[in-house]
C-alpha cells in the first residue's frame, strides 16, 4: 500500500464532537474522577488510573511527556504484570493500553471471516467498554471491592461526587439503597467509559496522522519502515494491524487504528517471571461461554489483536508482558520459527540466540509471522515506523511543519 493512497482521507474531518483534550463535559469530568479515584478500591490505594495511567510513564525524553495509558510501574521496571489492591495481589495478564479502546466494537462472531471480533480485555470478555469499565472493581486481584453496594457506599461518603450525579444523571446519591446499587453501579460505568471515549484518549494527533494529512513527511527510514509493514511478502504487519481507514457504525470515516479488533495465538513464549509463575492464560478458548461453542479448541491461546497506536510508549509487550522491549517484539515476529530455541525468557540467550517455546502450541499463528526473513536494517525501519504512532507529536517532534499547539488533524468522537 503506497501512503499516497492514504492521503486522499486527510480533508475529512470526521467528528461530531471537537474538543480540546482538556475539555471535558460534565459526563466525562464525573468519569475522570471515578476513573482516578483510589478510594473506591478495597485499601483505597488503587483506581483504573494505576494500570492505566493518564500520566507519561517513562524514563526517556518522549515517554516523559506523553501518557500511554498503561502501568507505569510496569513501563519503569520492567514488571509484566500489576499489583492489585490487596497485599501481594497481582494480576496475571499485562495491563493493555486503554488509548483508542473505545473504537473496539462490541464482542460478536464474524459470520463472512469466521471469526471472534472486538469486545475488551486480552479475551474480549468484556463484550462493550461499559462493561470494561464494572470489572476491576469487583476483580479480587485489582481493586478487589466485594460488591456494587461496597462502591456506591464508598462513592456516596464523598461530597464532590453528589452535585455531579445530580447534575449529569439527576441521581440523589444521598438516597440510593443497597437495593438499587446495581442500577446506580451502571451510571459509574457509563461516566468511565464516556471518560474513556474523550479525547484525552483519542487524539490521532501522531506524527503518523500529520503525514497522513499532508502536513509533514516521514524520515527515509521511516517511509522504509512503513512500505516494510504494509508488505505482504516481508512484514506484513497491516494483515493484522490494519493500516488503511475505516469506518465506524454511523459511517463516520476512523483514521487507521491498527488493529483489526481479532484474535490470534502468536506464539508468544511462557514469562516465568510473573509473580507466582500461573499457568499459561488461555485467552478467548479459556472462557466458559466460547469453550462451550467451540468443543474441538480452535480458540484456545488467542488474545486480542491490540492497536499499535502508542506502542512505543507501553512496553513490556504480549499479553503476559514476556517481551521487554519494542525492538524485541519486532524481532519476535521477524524470527520466532528461525533464531533458535532457549529455555525460558530469563535464559541469557533469550532473544538473542533463540525463543523459548509457545506457552500455548495450540492454534499458533504460521503464516503471517515466525520467519519473515527481515534483515537487521529492516526491523530498525520498522521500529522506526512504530514510533510516528506516539500520541501529541507537536510536542514532541521538534517539528518546524508541525510546531507545538498544531490542531490535530482528525478530530473524532467514536
Amino acid at each position: 500500500m503506497k501512503l499516497k493512497n492514504l492521503v486522499l482521507f486527510a480533508p475529512i474531518c470526521v467528528s461530531t464532537v471537537c474538543q480540546a483534550t482538556d475539555l471535558l463535559n460534565n459526563e466525562q469530568a464525573l468519569g475522570k474522577l471515578l476513573y482516578e479515584d483510589k478510594q473506591l478500591s478495597f485499601n483505597r490505594n488503587q483506581s483504573c488510573a494505576s494500570c492505566h495511567s493518564l500520566q507519561p510513564s517513562g524514563r526517556n525524553r518522549i515517554n516523559r511527556q506523553v501518557p500511554g495509558f498503561v502501568d507505569p510501574d510496569n513501563v519503569r521496571n520492567g514488571t509484566s504484570v500489576s499489583a492489585g489492591s490487596i497485599q501481594d495481589s497481582h494480576g496475571s495478564l499485562n495491563a493493555p493500553s486503554v488509548g483508542y479502546a473505545s473504537f473496539s466494537p462490541a464482542f460478536y462472531w464474524d459470520t463472512t471471516d469466521g471469526l471472534y471480533k472486538g469486545g475488551q480485555f486480552w479475551n474480549g470478555r468484556a463484550g462493550t467498554l461499559n462493561d470494561q469499565a464494572k470489572k476491576p472493581f469487583l476483580n479480587p486481584v485489582e481493586m478487589a471491592m466485594p460488591n456494587e453496594w461496597a462502591v456506591m457506599k464508598r462513592i456516596k461518603q464523598q461530597a464532590q461526587y453528589h452535585q455531579l450525579f445530580k447534575d449529569v444523571y439527576d441521581v440523589d446519591l444521598s438516597k440510593i439503597t443497597e437495593e438499587q446499587s446495581k442500577t446506580a453501579f451502571e451510571l459509574v460505568a457509563e461516566a468511565i467509559s464516556t471518560f474513556e471515549k474523550s479525547s484525552t484518549f483519542n487524539k490521532f494527533n501522531s506524527k503518523f496522522d500529520y503525514v497522513l494529512a499532508g502536513k509533514t513527511t516521514f524520515t527515509p527510514l521511516e517511509a522504509k519502515g512503513f512500505e516494510l509493514f504494509n508488505r505482504e511478502d516481508k512484514g506484513n504487519c497491516a494483515a493484522c494491524h490494519v493500516s488503511e481507514p475505516t469506518r465506524n457504525e454511523s459511517g463516520l470515516t476512523i483514521p487507521p487504528l491498527f488493529t483489526d479488533f481479532t484474535y490470534d495465538n502468536i506464539g508468544l513464549p511462557r514469562n516465568v517471571s510473573i509473580p507466582n509463575n500461573p499457568e499459561p492464560n488461555l485467552g478467548l478458548g479459556g472462557r466458559d461461554d466460547i469453550a462451550k461453542a467451540d468443543p474441538t479448541g480452535v480458540e484456545i491461546g488467542k488474545h486480542k489483536v491490540m492497536s499499535l497506536r502508542n506502542i512505543a510508549l507501553t512496553a513490556p509487550y504480549g499479553h503476559n508482558g514476556v517481551i521487554a522491549t519494542l525492538e524485541e517484539i519486532v524481532h519476535f515476529y521477524n524470527t520466532r520459527d528461525s533464531l533458535g530455541v532457549v529455555f525460558n525468557n530469563n535464559s541469557p540467550g533469550f532473544a538473542k540466540t533463540g525463543w523459548p517455546m509457545p506457552e500455548i502450541v495450540n492454534n499458533v499463528n504460521q503464516d503471517e509471522l515466525g520467519d519473515l526473513k527481515l534483515s537487521i536494517a529492516e526491523e530498525k525501519a520498522i521500529v522506526a515506523f512504530l514510533k510516528t504512532l506516539t500520541d501529541d507529536y507537536p510536542l514532541w517532534g521538534h517539528d518546524e511543519k508541525v510546531p507545538p499547539g498544531t490542531q490535530a488533524p482528525f478530530l473524532i468522537s467514536p
